[in-house]
């Protein structure tokens, strides 16, 4: 068996048995790196030193659930509870109630999206944004699931098919890879060759809303933003809260850095006295906690990541896999799938996995017949393939940050499962069909 797909597979077998995820993937990297044939020491090496490279983003969201606890002091989110409460007060109305899922499930898809393009913040948003509207959810007993995978939608569809924001980056990475491998491709040609892939994404998202169509119920309980007890909003409470949101995206978008983002709004907060000195230690350190667990699965994800690179063992994958193939193109263009697929599901990104898999799969496209935009769509599609799912990967923990402030969204059977099921399946059948036709 090779080192990466078994790696990988221990990886997910323990995350689904609810074995913590950080611990499951540090005993799924030393699985791999001892399964082919590196010695404990140099794996344990490799895994410590590949650390590093996702710090950035570990401090970026520890410093963000800071801003998130710090601004719901504003009561800018107490605020968007109200407004949203205000389309449920009539609860006896059951058109009523339909009508208000429909519109928060629509904000929250909206923003998710936005999110990638038009404000381009990632998952920064969320902690922000979900943790005061669970009370509304709750409500309206959305299944937090059916959530999730809207959120996860937002996150990923807008970079596969628009070449705008975080798919701007992903198109031109896709585009240098491919023509590093010997393919020359324009950047216009990748949102067509990924509209047929994308209608995945759209076809799954609807079967989702059929599959957790059924009311759920959840406890009201206390999560760490402000409440009505604690906190009493005002016109210039208000204000500065939107001032301090600004700063946080205009900063973020003029350097790049969620870090000084957030640093900059939880210093408008300081100044304009809405953060107060003798509190703003354990708000702080509130919101840190908040959001530790996705910096520190990002962190583990990275190492095994690493540990996978130098072993090797991906294009030994890849390379195994065309040998299989011979001249047929349909298998061809099925195992480069779902070999993206078993790649993006171990390192969590699929902007990381471009460049792994473009180097075998340009050549093979071609010797199995495939055409130009058929081969971007393949391509696109097997990194695209496993973001959703991931438990490594910020497309599903962005989500489980936002979702489990309360204790009540498990990250891998009310995230990582139901958008591996309603996206990467369907992603997989458009995508080969993208591949037939193009």
């Amino acid at each position: 068996m090779n080192a990466v797909v078994l790696a990988v597979a221990v990886m997910l077998v323990l995350s689904l048995l609810r074995i913590h995820v950080v611990v499951a993937l540090l005993i799924g990297a030393l699985t791999g790196g001892l399964f082919a044939g590196m010695s404990l020491t140099d794996t344990i090496t490799v895994f410590t030193e590949g650390l590093s490279s996702n710090a950035v983003i570990a401090l970026s969201y520890a410093l963000l659930g800071s801003f998130a606890v710090a601004l719901s002091r504003t009561g800018l989110p107490e605020l968007m509870v109200k407004s949203a409460i205000r389309l449920v007060s009539k609860e006896g109305e059951t058109k009523r109630k339909s009508l208000s899922k429909v519109l928060i499930l629509f904000i929250i898809l909206m923003i998710s999206s936005f999110s990638q393009n038009l404000i381009p913040v990632h998952i920064a948003i969320i902690p922000i944004f979900i943790p005061p509207l669970l009370h509304v959810l709750n409500e309206l007993e959305i299944d937090r699931r059916l959530v999730a995978t809207v959120i996860t939608f937002g996150l990923i569809t807008p970079y596969m098919w628009f070449p705008v924001g975080f798919g701007g980056i992903f198109h031109e990475i896709l585009q240098t890879n491919m023509k590093d491998s010997g393919l020359t491709i324009q950047l216009d040609q990748i949102p067509s060759a990924m509209t047929i892939p994308s209608l995945g994404m759209i076809v799954g998202l609807g079967i989702a809303f059929f599959s957790y169509r059924k009311p759920r119920k959840y406890e009201n309980r206390k999560v760490g933003t402000a409440t009505d007890e604690d906190v009493i909003y005002t016109k210039r409470s208000i204000i500065v809260a939107i001032l301090s949101v600004l700063a946080t995206l205009t900063v973020q978008l003029q350097t790049d850095s969620m870090i000084f983002g957030a640093l900059s709004g939880i210093i408008v907060l300081y100044f304009s006295g809405q953060l107060k000195l003798n509190s703003s230690d354990a708000l702080l350190t509130e919101g840190m906690k908040m959001m530790s667990y996705i910096g520190f699965v990002m962190i583990a994800a990275a190492g095994f990541a690493a540990v996978m690179r130098e072993t090797g063992e991906v294009e030994t994958l890849v390379k195994e896999s065309a040998a299989l193939i011979g001249n047929s193109t349909a298998l061809g263009v099925l195992l480069m799938l779902v070999i993206g697929l078993l790649v993006t599901m171990g390192i969590g990104s699929s902007f990381s996995t471009i460049p792994i898999i473009t180097t075998i799969f340009v050549p093979l496209s071609a010797e199995i017949g495939l055409s130009v935009m058929a081969t971007i769509s393949v391509i696109g599609t097997a990194a695209a393939l496993g973001d959703a799912g991931s438990p490594a990967s910020d497309s599903t923990l962005g989500p489980t940050s936002g979702l489990n402030v309360d204790n009540q969204h498990n990250h891998i059977w009310d995230t990582c499962v139901p958008t591996f099921l309603h996206y990467n399946l369907p992603v997989i059948a458009f995508g080969f069909i993208a591949a037939m036709v193009l």
